[in-house]
């Protein structure tokens, strides 16, 4: 009987043991990220265009090369919180960037969780840069000459979106394609904020500078100017966008820190409209502060307030104008306020004399013929010395009773770009020094970095890069330093750029077969082994020898066979090693292949800890017998 229960409880702790085991490995298992790879795509690089890139997977990073055009791109796997795609542009020595160019959608993102950084994106047909998913990040892009929209960010699907240092122009067309026009899916991603932040919009040629439908808008230090329409307009979902719905949510917007400028060729109309346009309405709460906004004398005024809205607050803004101008601050008589009542507070603006439709609600109201700024006329709006606009504003003015602005930037940080387009560690601070200024810009910050005419800056133009021609090559040179394709494999580059059996290889049936393992070409051309015989050292048998693996009746070496690297039917672009995928041009540590899946990186570890476990389990149980 004793030994009856050894025996099961010897039994038991070998379960148990077991059951531990496989749990923690488990767990670890789905807690350990996969390990991320760097893809480098380029004219000299194994993959040559964006759309050769097998499968990605979060944290994974393209880095693609400059000095080259691309063909348009489509993404539709997602990375993960906290782990992004990464796709990622590597200037030339010369400084250009890659080009994606073309297509009816030249960039699409369709998948959450991207970050797009170093690219010049243009001539799209439709769209310059479509994104319809949550968490995306473009950063330091170069955008334009775009048909019809420049970004759009569609509402079904769409979350959190960042622009950051973007230069978007010449783009749009009419009054419906914009340079940008976002908006987001308030089911699927309630709560969702579109954040634009030292960003470069101008010479648009259609539609609205910036429009956003989005539930959450923060617009900060960007200098926007030349819009056919307005410059920014901020208004509600369109109840067309499956997924979207004005009574879902309240939208609210917190404009601070940018340059707003009527002007080129559009300078008619309005800076702004918020609200709604007609179909979708916000019932939100607006908050301009420390802007500065530059009205033509044509121009209609700056505050559009269209339909439905709670509230407008404006603290620390200048508002001037070139040329005398009877343009309106404000206009809301198509205002409808959730309240029953209008909304409009402020505190310490400067406004330009000639100005009318100043709200009288607001406080502390200084008005003038001259702010005092270094240059009007040649766009430095800085205050100079003895500016009244110095120390005029208040530092972090709050929001009357009633109707506070949830989470504001309680003060501007940094100054916007001055009519140019930023790099990425090249913004500037806003220099802390006696009380705030009015407007975007603080005394004392300096000489700025100005181009004679942004008007017409555009960046080097990377289609006078070196193109890469091949003409009836399939393989070699193209030109640029790059290659005109990969040979399959067993075979190799001739030079006359034709691909040709490599030494060991055969030409069998129109292919280049090894005849040392084919069953179909066994020891020679149409010397095909039977259907339950496989092919080893250029003989049938019936089973492979030492540490051969058959795959399809050929016995083959995995742990370097490229067509079965590590397993059968796994196969390779690059070389196969130790049983692993290598691809050439990638960086050190990546790896080429993902077909391997669960049995890659960690996952394989963890599959060697719980055998490991396993066989520890059943040893202790036996010793305890």
């Amino acid at each position: 009987m004793r030994a009856a229960h050894r025996v099961l409880s010897a039994r038991r702790m070998h379960v148990r043991s077991i059951v531990v085991v496989l749990a923690l490995a488990s767990h670890a298992v789905a807690s350990s990220p996969a390990r991320a790879d760097t893809y480098r795509v380029g004219p000299s690089r194994s993959y040559r265009q964006l759309s050769e890139l097998p499968a990605l997977a979060p944290g994974d990073v393209v880095e693609v090369d400059g000095g080259a055009i691309y063909e348009p791109a489509s993404f539709e796997t997602p990375g993960a919180d906290g782990a992004p795609i990464v796709l990622r542009g590597i200037p030339a020595s010369s400084g250009e960037l890659p080009v994606l160019e073309g297509g009816d959608n030249t960039l699409e993102l369709a998948a959450d969780h991207y970050l797009v950084e170093g690219f010049e994106i243009r001539g799209g047909t439709r769209r310059c840069v479509f994104v319809h998913a949550h968490d995306l990040t473009l950063r330091n892009l170069r955008i334009h000459d775009c048909v019809n929209h420049g970004i759009e960010g569609g509402g079904g699907g769409g979350g959190d979106l960042t622009l950051e240092f973007v230069e978007v122009y010449r783009s749009g067309e009419g009054t419906q394609h914009h340079q940008i026009y976002v908006s987001s899916d308030t089911t699927q991603h309630p709560g969702s904020v579109f954040r634009m932040r030292f960003c470069y919009v101008h010479d648009g040629r259609g539609g609205n500078n910036v429009k956003s439908r989005s539930e959450r808008n923060e617009i900060h230090f960007n200098w926007i100017e030349g819009a056919l329409y307005h410059e920014l307009e901020l208004i509600g979902p369109d109840p067309d966008d499956a997924g979207v719905d004005e009574d879902d949510a309240i939208e609210n917007s917190d404009v601070v820190g940018n340059v707003l400028v009527k002007g080129g060729g559009h300078s008619g109309g309005w800076i702004t409209r918020i609200g709604g346009d007609g179909t979708g309405q916000t019932w939100g709460r607006y908050r301009f502060v420390n802007n500065t906004m530059v009205l033509a004398s044509d121009s209609s005024g700056v505050f559009r307030v269209f339909t439905g809205l709670d509230s407008l607050e404006a603290h620390g803004n200048l508002i001037v104008s070139r040329g005398a101008s009877t343009a309106r601050v404000v206009r809301d008589v198509e205002a409808e306020w959730l309240s029953g009542t209008a909304q409009l507070h402020g505190s310490n603006n400067w406004v330009m004399d000639g100005l009318g439709f100043v709200p009288t609600s607001w406080t502390g109201t200084l008005r003038g013929s001259d702010p005092g700024l270094e240059s009007l006329a040649e766009n430095d709006l800085r205050p100079r010395e003895g500016s009244a606009l110095i120390d005029a504003a208040i530092r972090a003015p709050t929001s009357p009773a009633g109707f506070a602005f949830p989470g504001p930037l309680a003060v501007p940080t940094h100054h916007p770009g001055m009519r140019a387009h930023v790099a990425p560690g090249a913004e500037v601070s806003r220099p802390d020094v006696g009380d705030l200024d009015i407007g975007a810009f603080e005394h004392g910050a300096g000489p700025p970095v100005m181009t004679p005419d942004a008007g017409t800056m555009s960046m080097p133009d990377a289609g006078s890069a070196c193109v890469p021609s091949c003409g009836a090559r399939e393989c070699g040179t193209d030109g640029c330093g790059g290659t005109c394709g990969r040979c399959g494999p067993r075979e190799a580059c001739s030079s006359a750029g034709t691909c040709e059996c490599d030494d060991g290889a055969s030409a069998c049936g129109g292919a280049c077969v090894d005849t040392r393992s084919s069953p179909d070409h066994c020891g020679g051309c149409d010397v095909a082994c039977e259907a339950d015989e496989v092919c080893a050292a250029g003989a049938c048998a019936s089973e492979c020898g030492g540490s051969l693996v058959a795959c399809d009746r050929a016995c083959v070496d995995t742990t370097r066979d490229r067509a079965n690297c590590g397993a059968c039917g796994n196969a390779c672009d690059g070389a196969c090693e130790d049983g692993a995928c290598v691809v050439t041009g990638r960086v050190e540590g990546g790896c080429g292949c993902r077909a391997v899946g669960a049995t890659s990186g960690a996952r394989a570890g963890w599959i060697v800890v719980v055998l490991a476990g396993w066989l520890w389990a059943r040893r202790a149980a036996r010793r305890r017998l």
